[in-house]
């Protein structure tokens, strides 16, 4: 896997446009510090904040990226910020991401509105299916695909919300060599096509803060059913819960997670282990199967004003079923990041991740609000 190697211009801007409310200090620098980063938290909320990374896969990357916490009505002093968030990029190489995603809390907190748009062109990195694979064998699939995923909870009482899954997914212009390992195993998903997805999802949420925690517990269980092109079906569980067992705020934070797939899977909507917030360190879908499992913990650390650091380590494994997870079979995941506090109403970070794994396994994330 090859490492993705930020040249940070969004860090520029982040240290300009965080903010931090302290009460008046007698030390000048830090209250002209303060002063400084509220007016900056004020112009963060109005523009999109540039990113500029590159990676040899990619080539040069230039985007823009927009993250904003809100009410909805300004009546409705009981229910949660909402959030909306946004990147364009592109790349010197041809790669195209545009995503939009939101989740809208409404009637005082009595209904949350997820939702998901994404388009991307961008050749996809798996070394196979299965667990026992190795990252030298990794080979490249060209491919397009424009996902839109819906879920509306309603609260069922204090904290528990249950409701409807509806997602739409286009994979087209898939290329893959001739010798490749889908190929070879007729794998399901090379002709791509449209699948239409309707499901359920349940969720208990105590969490004192959606985008960052200190204390409460987080369990989600949804499935869907996918019919069109393919028909086959996923489920998903996902167990968090935050402690603050110190006196000077340090959080930490578990997660274990578990997604299922039956059915005509096709290749691209297996199971995976990867991502800027599971696994970090590893390729998203490097590591696929009908079955993933993995856990995580974090502790997040309070340096000085605005600023942060974390630690984490996690493990994972995928299986073509629960019955063939073996305890000698599981990947190391380790890394941590640095955290700035760009909206300090709401206690919300920007994070950088730099996630690692056995055998030169690595990569870097930007993003907004905490991993999990």
């Amino acid at each position: 896997m090859k490492k993705f190697m930020p040249l940070i211009m969004l860090m520029i801007t982040g240290f300009s446009a965080v903010a931090q409310t302290k009460p008046a200090s007698t030390d000048s620098s830090i209250s002209k510090f303060d002063r400084f980063n509220k007016k900056m938290e004020r112009l963060f909320k109005i523009i999109p904040v540039p990113i500029f990374s590159y990676s040899s896969d990619a080539g040069n990357i230039f985007g823009l990226a927009k993250y904003n916490l809100f009410q909805l009505s300004k009546k409705d002093t009981v229910s949660s910020p909402s959030k909306i968030s946004a990147v364009v990029s592109f790349s010197t190489k041809g790669r195209v991401n545009i995503s939009v995603a939101n989740e809208l809390l409404f009637n005082q907190n009595k209904y949350l509105v997820k939702s998901f748009v994404n388009y991307k062109k961008q050749p996809e990195f798996i070394f196979g299916i299965g667990n026992d694979v190795k990252a030298e064998n990794a080979e490249q699939i060209n491919q397009e695909r424009f996902v839109f995923s819906s879920t509306t909870l309603r609260q069922i009482k204090d904290k528990f919300y249950a409701g409807v899954i509806f997602n739409v997914a286009d994979y087209f212009n898939i290329k893959v060599d001739s010798n490749s390992y889908l190929i070879k195993n007729n794998v399901s998903g090379l002709n791509g096509g449209v699948n239409v997805g309707v499901g359920i999802e349940a969720l208990y949420d105590s969490r004192d803060n959606r985008y960052n925690p200190s204390k409460g517990f987080y369990l989600e269980a949804g499935g869907l059913y996918n019919f069109g092109a393919y028909g086959y079906s996923r489920a998903l569980l996902d167990a968090r819960k935050y402690f603050t067992p110190f006196k000077n705020k340090i959080v930490v934070a578990v997660q274990a997670t578990t997604t299922s797939a039956a059915g005509n899977v096709p290749f691209y909507d297996l199971s995976m282990l990867g991502s800027d917030n599971r696994m970090r360190g590893y390729y998203q879908g490097a590591l696929r199967d009908n079955v993933a499992i993995d856990a995580q913990a974090e502790i997040r650390i309070p340096v000085w004003s605005i600023f942060g650091i974390t630690g984490f380590i996690g493990t994972g494994q995928v299986a073509s079923s629960y019955g063939k997870v073996a305890t000698n079979g599981f990947w190391l995941s380790y890394g941590g990041g640095l955290r700035i506090k760009v909206d300090s109403k709401n206690n919300t970070n920007l994070r950088v991740d730099f996630g690692f794994g056995p055998h030169g396994i690595s990569a870097t994330y930007i993003n907004f609000a905490e991993a999990f």
